[in-house]
Order: C-alpha cells, then sequence, then structure tokens
C-alpha cells in the first residue's frame, strides 16, 4: 500500500510564509513563473510574504508540464502532479502550456531574477526541463532583441522535496549558489495536496488524524 502524506492549506501557507525571508533576501526575485497545476497555488501564495511597502506585486507568469500518469483499469492517462489518486511517475515531459518565444512573455524575462515554483520536487525531472528550457528560451531571445549582455538568473522553490536519488538534474552553478531551496524534505511517499482533493473536510480529517498519530508515536 502507498504510504500518503496530507498536507493542508494552511501548512502550505505556513511553509511559505517561512520561505519568503530567504527567498526575498538571497533570490530576490523580480517574476515569479509557477509550474502549472502544483506551482499555481504556493507561488500566489508567496507573492504576499515577498510583497514590501511602496513595491509592487511580483508579476506570476505560468508555464505547464505533464510527467505524472494516473494508474487505471483502462490505461494511462498523463496529469501534472501529485494526486490522491494512484499515479506513476513518467518518462516523458510534456508542455501543456509555455511562454511565447515572439511576445512579451519572453522579453519580460530577460535580465529579471526568475523565481520557478513548483509544489514538489519529485524526480527532478520535470524542475531540469524548466530551468534548461527557459534558460534556452531566453537565451534566444537575448540575441534577437541585442540585449545578450543582460544576465537572466534563475532560482527555485518547491514546497516539498523528497528524500531520495533524482532522475533529474539542476544546473551546478544554480546549487553551488544555494538558488535553490525546498520549504521541507520529506520521505519518498505521496503527497495528497489539499487542491487536488474532491472533499476537503474528508482531506483535512485524513490531515489531523495522521497529525495526531504523529504526535503519538513522538511521545
Amino acid at each position: 500500500m502507498v504510504q500518503k502524506l496530507y498536507v493542508t492549506y494552511n501548512q502550505v501557507h505556513k511553509l511559505c510564509q517561512l520561505s519568503a525571508d530567504r527567498i526575498l533576501h538571497d533570490f530576490r526575485p523580480n517574476l515569479i513563473i509557477a509550474i502549472g497545476g502544483g506551482g499555481y497555488v504556493p507561488a500566489r501564495i508567496l507573492r504576499s510574504f515577498l510583497k514590501r511597502p511602496g513595491s509592487a506585486n511580483i508579476p506570476i507568469q505560468a508555464i505547464g508540464l505533464s510527467l505524472y500518469e494516473t494508474l487505471s483499469s483502462s490505461g494511462k492517462h498523463g496529469d501534472d502532479d501529485d494526486h490522491d489518486g494512484e499515479e506513476a511517475v513518467g518518462t516523458k515531459v510534456t508542455r501543456t502550456q509555455w511562454l511565447d518565444l515572439s511576445s512579451l512573455e519572453m522579453a519580460n524575462l530577460i535580465g529579471k531574477h526568475v523565481l520557478i515554483v513548483d509544489e514538489v520536487d519529485d524526480t527532478r525531472t520535470t524542475l531540469e526541463y524548466a530551468v534548461r528550457e527557459l534558460q534556452k528560451d531566453v537565451e534566444t531571445a537575448s540575441r534577437r532583441l541585442g540585449r545578450g549582455a543582460e544576465n537572466t538568473r534563475f532560482s527555485v522553490f518547491v514546497l516539498h522535496n523528497k528524500d531520495k536519488v533524482k532522475k533529474g538534474h539542476l544546473p551546478q552553478v544554480m546549487l553551488d549558489e544555494a538558488r535553490y531551496l525546498a520549504a521541507q524534505t520529506v520521505p519518498d511517499v505521496w503527497i495528497c495536496y489539499p487542491w487536488e482533493a474532491t472533499d476537503i473536510d474528508e482531506h483535512d480529517r485524513l490531515a489531523q488524524t495522521q497529525q495526531t498519530q504523529q504526535q503519538q508515536v513522538q511521545q
């Protein structure tokens, strides 16, 4: 049986709050890219904690990448992130939404400190793809617009990092400069996020039961 970890909206909110100071002072983002669908909610919550008096809200742009496959009796169906149902990690990242290379969306990335946000770092395959392809597209846009001298700096934030051997890899310079941050590292379990729940009351009940059991074990 698959071991599951139930995460509530309150826990997501607090993980973003606890991470905000480091992101603000070390990463200094002026643009957020959320990986859909799991990165949307933490990106929006995080932006509230990154807002400073007198400054504008940090813009959020979105990309969609699919890696997970839902297992069913009729076959496999692609999806983005950890769900409450049974899924398996796929082998190919598929773009479901991307920035338009010829539009202002891509031009606005040039010279920025870009924070990529997702909910979970599982195999790291999706993050590797996102960083690599965004860097490639920004370099192409920079050359086309004659802005090659402007440095675009990417950082990564996830709510949870699964403690496991990764299949994907992030640029070594990103790791050396500590531009990767996971709010919490957890065992290699199935994470059930609240935005995937069809019954939020039952989801929160399961989360509370799980938390109570963990507290009893610690005692």
